[in-house]
């Protein structure tokens, strides 16, 4: 197959954040007085957006409570804000295949659940080396992934099919994103989720390692 653009997600994609994810989100369950967990447990937690990531956080009641779940996600906004770079990196290998996209001249783009403003933030602190081509996070009045919205936008800036399109993503929101939006769905198996879940849920292919995309582009 041939390929004209790659469609990255970013948590758990470009980015190891999950410490830093994890870290503020207990810091905002603890200013509720609610339970607290493992860093390691938030691999589950993300990638369907903040507010679903403290429904799975919270004890079963306050999952319920929309204002605690509010209260919550205001909470993570302040203590990310302050730390959302303490441990976030780039995923070993991740610097030489966006080198190599670059010098085929192959046009990228990332469309992540993350708040819009702190994507833009990782990606121009972290990957300001490389030219993507679109940046969206998570807006207001545009549906979060699994919907298909924000990756037709991108398809459309870029001004290319869907089909024309790899998408790399680390879940099993990004395997439904892509196939509901017509891009070839790849699974990232380094990320916060397991091969299994990724092919159960559409993944076209999976790569145990960055590089390995190279040899889907055709």
């Amino acid at each position: 197959m041939s390929f004209r653009a790659v469609l990255f997600d970013l948590d758990g994609t470009l980015l190891d954040t999950l410490e830093d994810i994890g870290r503020s989100a207990n810091q905002a369950l603890q200013e509720g007085g609610f339970p607290l967990h493992p860093i390691d447990s938030y691999r589950r937690f993300i990638g369907d957006g903040v507010a679903m990531l403290f429904q799975r956080a919270l004890p079963p009641d306050a999952a319920l409570d929309q204002v605690a779940v509010s209260t919550c996600v205001a909470a993570f906004g302040r203590f990310y804000g302050d730390g959302w770079n303490v441990a976030t990196r780039l995923y070993p290998g991740i610097a030489g295949l966006l080198d190599a996209l670059a010098a085929r001249s192959i046009p990228t783009a990332v469309l992540s659940n993350k708040p819009d403003h702190f994507t833009r933030r990782c990606v121009s602190h972290h990957l300001a080396d490389w030219p993507f081509a679109v940046v969206l996070g998570q807006r207001e009045g545009t549906p979060r992934k699994p919907d298909p919205a924000g990756a037709h936008e991108i398809a459309e800036a870029l001004g290319l099919d869907p089909a024309e399109i790899l998408y790399l993503g680390d879940s099993s929101v990004d395997m439904t994103t892509a196939n509901r939006a017509g891009m070839f769905a790849v699974g990232a198996c380094w990320g916060f989720r397991g091969v299994e879940e990724l092919r159960v849920h559409g993944a076209v292919a999976t790569i145990a390692a960055p590089g390995e995309l190279l040899r889907l582009l055709g």
